[in-house]
């Protein structure tokens, strides 16, 4: 039997099919529907970690006792746990770690176009990298056989192309495996990074990536295709398909596994075509080390470095123009706060009282669009409310504001809230709290009070977490946020405290409040 699958549906049907018994992430366009889908598993352990940090640390935990487990996130999330990445290299495996960095050329959804390639390379992990979706389900099986053979942790790379993308997937036959890899095993100089230990894992780390370079030879996720010997192309992922559509009779040389690179494989492909390019999004990460090879090959000369590349790029290579097919303009069509939503209330009263706005990764920074134009900075995630602080520093004669939501408090404001608190900061701290994780699809958080499985939770307090940082009473307000008077009463009355603040603003999103009364009449 066929199915038409997304990207993200054969990761996670690949992940089933692995054996995989834990599953832990963070919400993030593209990565996001992978953990969504495998929580319907009843035999998998799924959750929503805090943050990307946490559920790394969470998933090796499991890993080194002895479970297949994934850990799901999108590019810049993998900066969030880098951390425990670097460290996870030295220490390794038992049961197979394999981590998805869904990464995302032209910005769709993010704040930058960082290519995460050169994390596997940093890190000294192997990656790979899908084409279509029953590459996503035969690459995610083949990288929990790598890692436990290997004892590392490994990437998966799929890019927002592939994560949302629809192809064929051959579900016949394909029965989960279920994989017993033992159990926890004490072992102090593996599992404990002090730095003796820490330096004498190096050089095993070291011993691994010299046999990932003897597999790269021989796996068949690396395939030559000899045709046209005057014309060739390196490439990968959704590149691969361009490639294909465009120059259906020329050589190609797909990469599934993308790091370490197959050397003599590429250097004998290139000595049998007369002309090789290479096709990449972003940067030129095998470009660059191809040609350390010596080999002879272009690619950033003719494709560009920024955003998405498409058949256009291939087909203005090989006959020196674009848009083989005409093409409808599609208008543009931006980004904008729901018609209803409540944080449009705080907005208005941040413009009206001219307050200088730290803002942060979430529906809110939509925010910096007409009509509002409120936002004033946005770094990443949680950095509204350490922003805040370093503003009012630079400049105390202002006032200042932070604005997070829920889900991005617990992820990663938090922490800048204590910091604020301990250095005696005069910053007024709003949250947006909708009671949901909205943007990347109304997923539940620590503040929403349920698990991924919709199972009731602990639901964190907001003032007994002001308290705890040392807010005084007087100095925290929770609101309706479809009050504006109120809204309005209350960030006048705290921006004019001169003392650190803590401004809840409650109101349930107007889509997800719109999905559950749905659900309550059974449509």
């Amino acid at each position: 039997m066929k199915k038409l699958l997304s990207g993200n549906e054969g990761i996670a049907l690949g992940a089933y099919e692995a054996g995989v018994k834990v599953v832990t992430g963070y919400p993030g366009t593209p990565s996001t529907e992978i953990t969504e889908t495998l929580s319907k598993y009843k035999d998998i352990y799924t959750e929503w970690s805090v943050n990307e940090k946490v559920a790394l640390e969470v998933a090796a935990g499991a890993a080194l006792g002895g479970s297949r487990t994934l850990v799901t996130m999108k590019h810049v999330g993998v900066n969030v746990a880098a951390d425990p990445l670097f460290t996870m290299s030295y220490i390794g495996v038992k049961g197979g770690l394999v981590i998805v960095s869904a990464d995302d050329p032209q910005s769709h959804s993010s704040q930058n176009e960082q290519d995460n390639r050169h994390y596997a390379r940093a890190a000294k992990l192997p990656m790979f990298e899908p084409s279509d979706s029953e590459d996503a389900r035969q690459l995610t099986r083949l990288a929990f056989e790598v890692s436990e053979k290997f004892d590392t942790p490994v990437f998966l790379r799929p890019t927002t192309r592939i994560c949302h993308s629809y192809s064929v997937v051959d579900v016949n036959g394909n029965e989960r495996k279920e994989v017993d890899c033992g159990k926890f095993e004490r072992n102090l100089s593996k599992h404990v990074m002090i730095p003796a230990y820490a330096r004498a894992r190096h050089f095993d780390v070291e011993d691994r990536m010299a046999k990932l370079k003897e597999f790269a030879e021989t796996t068949s996720v690396n395939t030559t295709e000899i045709n046209d010997t005057e014309i060739g192309f390196i490439t990968s992922g959704i590149s691969y398909n361009y490639v294909k559509e465009m120059a259906p009779n020329a050589s190609v040389l797909k990469l599934g596994m993308i790091y370490p690179l197959p050397e003599n494989k590429i250097k004998d492909f290139c000595s049998k075509i007369k002309k090789v390019y290479v096709v990449e999004e972003l940067e030129p990460f095998f470009e660059e080390q191809i040609k350390v090879m010596g080999c002879d090959v272009e690619g950033k000369k003719f494709f560009p470095i920024t955003g998405e590349l498409s058949p256009d790029n291939v087909a203005e290579l090989l006959y020196g123009k674009k848009e083989l097919l005409p093409a409808e303009k599609i208008l543009a069509r931006p980004p904008a706060l729901c018609p209803g939503c409540p944080h449009s209330f705080v907005y208005n009263v941040l413009k009206k009282h001219n307050i200088l706005v730290s803002g942060d990764i979430g529906c809110y920074t939509l925010g910096v669009m007409p009509p509002f134009q409120v936002i004033d900075t946005c770094i990443d995630m949680g950095a509204s409310i350490t922003a805040a602080q370093g503003l009012e520093i630079a400049d105390p004669s202002i006032k200042h504001a932070a604005v997070i939501g829920d889900s991005t408090f617990a992820h990663s404001g938090i922490t800048g809230l204590i910091n604020a608190a301990y250095n005696k900061r005069n910053t007024l701290v709003i949250v947006l709290d909708n009671s949901i994780t909205a943007m990347t699809g109304m997923q539940h958080n620590p503040f929403s009070g349920e698990t991924i499985r919709g199972e009731q939770a602990v639901q964190v307090n907001y003032q007994y977490l002001a308290k705890a940082v040392g807010i005084e009473d007087d100095n925290f307000m929770e609101v309706n946020a479809y009050k504006p008077d109120e809204i309005e009463s209350a960030i006048v009355k705290l921006s004019d405290s001169g003392k650190l603040s803590l401004l809840v603003v409650k109101g349930i999103c107007v889509i997800y409040n719109r999905k559950k009364n749905k659900k309550k009449e059974g449509v």
